[in-house]
């Protein structure tokens, strides 16, 4: 909106601008002289809006319509509805009177015909309990128990109205006469039992037995508990007099009779009185309850005084031992027993609730603070079940083999652990089961030892059977599962506080070496099979060689015993993992051999070494297909062709070689030429290394020291293309430095390579498979030291340590196997706890 300038110099505009209006009017200095004039002006406007505001508030103030007259009428209707309210309260106060006045006849109606109908209720009950106690007396005094029971139901149920009116002479005299009458019955019934238990009267009296059973249970828990009580002691008392009494009889060389004689008595209640008491009451399992409990006393005091003994030998621990076996036998009889038996019940929730007594344990907790002998007899038998194992045929001769077979005394060995150890946490979940679980830790590094590694060194220089073999590799995985799931449920078991102290980690790591060296045995009949190859390729004149063709001769005869070994063995692996680290070590074992090969070659020329690398090539093709033949991973394969990480895996090992094989492939002239490939692929500043090259090449003598000058002045300068030169090369320097160019020099050349099980094959042909065990021991030590794990003792390694080595660093050969091998996975073994 735009506003203009007269209507911001006007007085009644809301825009109005007194200083603008102002300077318009006195613009000039010779305007001063009609300041009078504006002044008089001004004044005059404001006395004319004095006159009209007075006037307009009279107006509004007196007119017809004025704030006065309205507020007046406002107040006047105020008025008139408080006056309408109070009418129209106090004519609803009037009418709650009337419905008051009217409703009070009916209330006293209602009330007096709802006290009625107690009455006549209270009455009618009253007659009811009157009749239903004086038949009740009759039916006592006749011994009709059956009707008594019922019938003492509906009295107690009636009598429980009453208990208010119990104020009332009547009402309280017939309670007491009731409570009279339960007490009579009980007595009554208790009487009649014990007649008819003396005087051995229960079968022709089972009959009235079995009802009087039915009044107890009417009568209430304390009755049935007094009865049971009665009846388990009247069984008992012999037992007690007989073994109590008696010290020869009560002795632990006696303890066969206790439970002879409790299963004799136990027969009897169940041919002769177990039909008598209701079976939601399970008198038998009450009788087994009070005689464990008993038994378990007796012991105790047994075995103190034996202990406290000072004449003789304290305690026999055969005889012990004896007794504890029969005392946990007849404890799971009881458990099979009791926790298979049916539990009928009238009373739908006790039916339905679980049995809450557990007899392992009841008696033979007597034996906890003397377990330590067992755990020793456990120790001893566990050291003649070893040996034993030993001896045994791998499978059964009437037993098939299949690839998913486990070795036999493996899974009586693991049924063993279970349930030792079951038995032993039933006793014990302290030191005992500590004791226990070190026991068991120490026959799993024998098992491990002493069984399983004996097999894979049977077989002399052809090694054992393949199927052997894989039983052992198949068996060694089972326990290495399932020690660690052994373990977990031992924590479970034992007390919270000494649950840390259970540690298997170390037997699991321990059967994962020895599946390592299974692994490592099945490459070992690969290489047996090779042997052939690897002549042909050594037999070769590589130092005449003129021309390169697509492969040598004894390529395709390696290739077709690898492929041949592989499709035999790899269908015969299951889990995918064992089949991944089986193609990784062969692969890692024929580089190494090829390197040795190469060595026992010398001299070789140019032409040789370029046919070699030629050579290398094709065999690195040909092994990256070698996971095919597993039957888990072909059609993944055949999908997406072999995994990327397996295939990178192969090219680092065969690469190993191009090195030396590059510097080969160079012509001694110009000389400039061989020493700048020396100082670029081989890269060291020894002296000796590049003489033993020079040999290598049958370079002349003569020739040699012009060669050996300009290497001196190279290997300072700029010559080696800015490659940072070492002292002496690791590869090279262990190869050239073998004086038999034997492949134990080579392969501890070589085993520094990818994983540890990379340097266990490296560290062995497998030339005699009698001695592959120590063989591959020897090699996981040497590598665990090169990965700097070693203890740092400087003691030599136990076979246990070793195979503890093996298995922990081929667990972690994560870049041949792609995820950690050896982790956990769902075996048909099922969980280690009992």
């Amino acid at each position: 909106m735009n506003i203009t300038v007269e209507d911001s110099l006007s007085l009644d505009s809301v825009d109005y601008d007194p200083i603008a209006h102002l300077n318009l009017l006195f613009s000039h200095p010779s305007t001063v002289s009609s300041v009078a004039r504006v002044s008089s002006t001004l004044q005059q406007h404001k006395n004319e809006l004095s006159r009209s505001i007075t006037t307009l508030e009279t107006t509004q103030a007196y007119g017809p319509d004025s704030s006065l007259e309205r507020m007046q009428s406002a107040q006047a209707e105020l008025a008139s509805l408080f006056q309408r309210i109070e009418s129209v309260r106090s004519r609803a106060l009037q009418t709650e009177r009337d419905i008051t006045t009217m409703t009070a006849d009916i209330k006293r109606l209602d009330g007096t015909k709802r006290n009625l109908t107690l009455s006549m209720t209270a009455l009618k009950r009253l007659q009811m309990l009157t009749t239903a106690y004086e038949r009740l007396r009759g039916l006592a005094r006749t011994r009709q128990y059956r009707e008594c029971a019922g019938l003492l139901q509906a009295v107690l149920e009636l009598m429980r109205h009453f208990n208010s009116y119990r104020s009332i002479a009547q009402i309280a005299v017939l309670s007491r006469n009731v409570s009279e009458l339960q007490r009579e019955l009980l007595e009554q019934v208790c009487e009649d039992f014990e007649i008819a238990f003396s005087k051995g009267e229960v079968a022709a009296r089972r009959g009235v037995l079995v009802e009087a059973c039915l009044v107890m249970d009417a009568l209430g828990d304390h009755a049935k508990t007094r009865m049971i009580n009665w009846y388990v002691n009247t069984e008992l008392r012999e037992y007690r007099q007989v073994f109590r009494g008696n010290d020869e009889a009560g002795s632990l060389d006696n303890i066969g009779r206790r439970y002879a004689w409790f299963k004799r008595m136990l027969k009897t209640h169940e041919d002769e009185h177990a039909m008598i008491f209701p079976p939601h009451w399970r008198v038998n399992e009450m009788l087994a309850m009070s005689f464990c409990d008993g038994t378990r006393e007796d012991f105790k005091g047994i075995l103190e005084k034996s202990m406290r003994k000072t004449d003789a030998v304290k305690l026999d621990v055969n005889l012990l031992l004896s007794c504890l076996q029969e005392t946990m036998d007849f404890e799971q009889g009881l458990e099979r027993r009791f926790a298979n038996e049916p539990r009928a019940s009238i009373d739908t929730l006790s039916s339905s609730d679980d049995r809450v007594q557990n007899f392992n344990g009841s008696i033979s907790v007597a034996f906890e603070p003397y377990l330590s002998l067992w755990v020793e007899y456990q120790d001893k038998a566990l050291a003649r079940l070893i040996p034993s194992y030993k001896t045994q045929p791998l499978l059964p001769a009437d037993e098939e083999f299949t690839p998913q077979s486990v070795i036999p005394s493996a899974l009586e060995l693991f049924h063993f652990y279970k349930v030792t150890v079951a038995q032993c946490a039933k006793l014990s979940t302290g030191e005992r089961l500590l004791d226990l679980t070190k026991t068991l830790a120490k026959y799993l590094d024998e098992y491990a030892q002493q069984v399983l590694l004996t097999f894979l060194q049977r077989g002399g220089a052809q090694g054992p059977p393949l199927h052997d073999i894989i039983l052992v590799l198949n068996t060694a995985d089972f326990w290495h599962t399932n020690t660690n799931q052994l373990e977990e449920s031992i924590k479970k078991r034992i007390e919270q506080d000494m649950a840390s102290q259970v540690d298997l980690s170390s037997q699991s790591d321990t059967f994962m070496g020895v599946a390592s060296a299974a692994v490592l045995a099945l490459v070992a009949k690969v290489e047996l099979d090779c042997e052939s190859a690897w002549r042909e390729m050594k037999n070769t004149n590589w130092s005449r060689m003129d021309s390169v063709s697509d492969h040598s001769s004894y390529v395709g005869e390696l290739l077709k015993h690898v492929n041949g070994k592989c499709e035999e063995v790899l269908p015969l692996v299951v889990k995918q993992q064992y089949a991944r680290a089986f193609c990784d070590n062969l692969v890692e074992h024929l580089a190494t051999t090829y390197i040795s090969i190469v060595v026992q070659c010398r001299p070789v020329c140019e032409t040789g070494a370029e046919q070699m690398l030629l050579d290398k090539y094709v065999l690195t093709k040909a092994f990256e297909n070698l996971m095919s033949y597993h039957t888990a991973s072909a059609q993944g394969i055949a999908e997406h062709g072999p995994p990327a990480a397996f295939i990178k895996r192969v090219n680092a090992s065969m690469n190993r070689m191009d090195p030396l094989l590059k510097t080969l492939q160079v012509r001694p002239s110009p000389p400039e030429g061989l020493v700048q490939a020396y100082l670029i692929h081989i890269g060291d500043k020894s002296d000796t290394n590049f003489r033993k090259i020079l040999e290598f090449k049958g370079v002349r003598k003569a020739d040699q020291a012009h060669l050996i000058e300009l290497f001196a002045i190279h290997r300072e300068g700029p010559a080696a293309g800015g490659k940072q030169l070492v002292q002496s090369s690791p590869l090279l320097t262990p190869l050239l430095n073998s004086s038999s160019g034997g492949l134990g020099s080579v392969g501890a050349a070589t085993g520094a390579t990818v994983g540890v099980g990379a340097g266990m094959v490296a560290q062995t042909r497998f030339a005699d498979a009698a001695s592959l065990g120590e063989k591959l021991l020897n090699a996981a030590r040497d590598g665990v030291e090169r990965a700097g794990s070693g203890s740092g003792t400087g003691e030599k390694p136990t076979i246990n340590e070793n195979l503890k080595n093996i298995g922990n660093f081929f667990r972690r050969d994560i870049g041949g196997l792609g995820a950690r091998f050896g982790k956990r996975d769902i075996t048909p073994t099922g969980p280690a706890d009992g």
